[in-house]
């Protein structure tokens, strides 16, 4: 089961970056914003939210064509938030993947434009997708906007911000999370789900898919920031209790925060056997979430 889940990453990783190349070789943009802009797309990354995109859309039937240019813009939407969460007034972390962030290997105001111009890219891609109609273009580009903005990603970053060096308890945390992290993760099944035209009862099992696998995804990493190494995690560990972050393992403590890991790992699995032998890969995948090193 390993050795195939490694397979089908691999194939997964794979695509998603041939699509990835294709849309930034497509770029008109000044070279030193284009070069920002590939630098933070192309410099490492497990590409989890595209693999979401694809093994959902297989899992349902749909031709994995439909979903090459939504895969590519949930990871364009990715990169632009690391960019923008690397920055002075954000995490202000000098590292990203064991590289120089984008402000430290080029400047500030490139960093901030590069992760504006990608955001931007990945709103695009998806209304000039040719194999899509516009009922699902329509449809991709309202869910990604939400997962994106004041409903999910930034208002879940506004929430860590204000969380530092303050003392919340778990239900706080869990909301901050399922915005923050959570939202473009259970986005990235819904895209497979749209892309392969599922049915209001597909997409809400899904959805249940998403919101475990996201706070398992969140819990994992926070776990990792404890516990792992500067190597592995490709930046400074431990840097979000230095910072007064708020996290499962600040709140809970290490041995609770496994605790929490493993139901939300069990959940994700239980969910997704319930598409039956299609589910297999979400199920495997989740496995890799809840256990990764880096």
């Amino acid at each position: 089961m390993v050795n195939s889940l490694s397979k089908v990453i691999d194939r997964l990783q794979e695509r998603s970056n041939t699509q990835l190349a294709q849309c930034l070789n497509q770029s008109s943009a000044p070279e030193k914003l284009n070069d920002a802009m590939r630098y933070s797309v192309v410099n490492g990354g497990k590409r989890i939210r595209p693999i979401l995109v694809y093994l959902t859309a297989e899992a349902l039937g749909a031709d994995l064509t439909l979903a090459d240019k939504p895969a590519a813009a949930l990871e364009l939407i990715h990169a632009y938030s690391l960019i923008h969460d690397d920055l002075p007034a954000m995490d202000d972390d000098d590292l990203r993947r064991g590289k120089p962030s984008c402000h430290k290997q080029f400047d500030e105001a490139t960093a901030i434009l590069a992760g504006d111009a990608l955001q931007a890219l990945a709103f695009q891609i998806i209304v000039e997708a040719d194999k899509l109609s516009a009922t699902i273009k329509v449809a991709l580009v309202s869910e990604m906007a939400r997962a994106a903005g004041l409903e999910g990603m930034v208002a879940g970053q506004v929430l860590d911000l204000s969380h530092e060096n303050n003392n919340i308890d778990l239900e706080a945390l869990e909301y901050m999370h399922r915005l923050k992290t959570g939202a473009l993760i259970t986005s990235s099944v819904r895209f497979g789900g749209l892309v392969a035209d599922a049915n209001e009862t597909t997409l809400a099992l899904i959805s249940d898919y998403g919101n475990a696998l996201g706070l398992a995804f969140q819990i994992r990493d926070d776990i990792l920031d404890a516990t792992g190494s500067d190597a592995d995690i490709g930046k400074p560990a431990g840097s979000d209790e230095a910072r007064g972050k708020a996290t499962y393992v600040t709140v809970l403590g290490l041995k609770e925060a496994r605790v929490r890991l493993e139901a939300q790992q069990s959940l994700a699995k239980e969910i997704a056997s319930r598409l039956g032998p299609p589910g297999t890969n979400l199920q495997s995948l989740t496995d890799f979430v809840a256990t990764r090193n880096h």
